[in-house]
């Protein structure tokens, strides 16, 4: 039997539309698609919590799912509006049906607060581009959620926020110098969720897409001097993703095969599928 898995999006409705127009999918159908890439005959439904009125799943609902799979996202979750809340309160019933879970950045932020923990901005400010030295934890080392990493790694990213409180049942897994939970298992109401701060599901393109409509913060913050820098730097990306040989453009920007090469890159995704989702879809007689 195909595995079903329901896509989570994390983004309002223009923000939506901002991605598909910038890279050509949503951030739940290019998700989707790595999800396809790992198992070919999945099924991957869809949901927009942050939409008034949307159709999400109730409990029979959720519980029929394999697998659920929280997205990034552009909000803030210690704002609190309505849209953010019917994610937590959706995360939460999610804990409960006891399927296994997994999220990238803000899916693990929502995550976190479901579970009673906390998330504030990094005084420390921005991950942008690539996490750098991400660096498992001795309950990591030995964690299924990172099995095949290398000791240290790089990985996509871009967020302010930061899990600042973690969760009454909540291992850390990895952390970098920007921030102390990288990746994390939280267990609440007999649930498991699995997630990382940063995001293994990005491509060199989509990233590239993603701070091409982000320039103005790049400047601002730091990153780059002059905006025509900031979109050269964003080329790059693209550049490098058609063309993973282009030694020229690994080497200036610090990228190795952790992110070149998708296999590895994705690498989180992946075991989540095997050791948790497949795992479970056994135990609860599914096989």
């Amino acid at each position: 039997m195909a595995l079903r898995f329901l896509v989570v999006e994390g983004n309002t409705r223009g923000a939506r539309q901002a991605h598909r127009e910038a890279y050509g999918l949503t951030l739940s159908e290019s998700y989707a698609e790595v999800i396809h890439g790992i198992e070919g005959d999945a099924v991957c439904d869809i949901a927009f919590p942050t939409d008034e009125g949307a159709n999400l799943p109730d409990a029979a609902g959720l519980e029929s799912y394999d697998g659920i799979v929280l997205t990034g996202s552009h909000l803030n979750i210690y704002d609190r509006t309505p849209d953010i809340l019917r994610q937590i309160d959706l995360m939460r019933a999610v804990y409960a049906s006891r399927t296994p879970s997994f999220g990238s950045c803000w899916g693990l932020q929502v995550a976190a607060v479901a579970a009673d923990g906390d998330v504030r901005p990094n005084p420390l400010g921005r991950e942008v581009g690539i996490a750098r030295k991400l660096t498992a934890t001795e309950a990591g080392r030995t964690h299924p959620l990172l099995e095949g990493r290398p000791a240290a790694y790089d990985a996509p990213a871009i967020h302010l926020d930061v899990v600042t409180a973690l969760p009454g049942d909540c291992t850390v897994l990895a952390s970098n110098a920007i921030s102390p939970v990288q990746a994390a298992e939280i267990r609440q109401d007999g649930g498991v969720f699995w997630g990382v701060q940063y995001h293994p599901e990005f491509s060199l393109s989509e990233l590239a897409a993603i701070l091409s409509r982000r320039t103005d913060i790049l400047v601002r913050e730091g990153f780059c001097r002059t905006a025509e820098e900031a979109v050269a730097y964003t080329q790059d990306l693209s550049a490098l993703d058609k063309d993973p040989s282009r030694f020229d453009l690994a080497w200036r920007h610090g990228i190795d095969a952790e992110i070149l090469d998708p296999h590895r890159r994705i690498r989180e995704i992946r075991n989540f599928i095997e050791h948790r989702v497949k795992t479970q879809k056994s135990a609860r007689g599914r096989a």
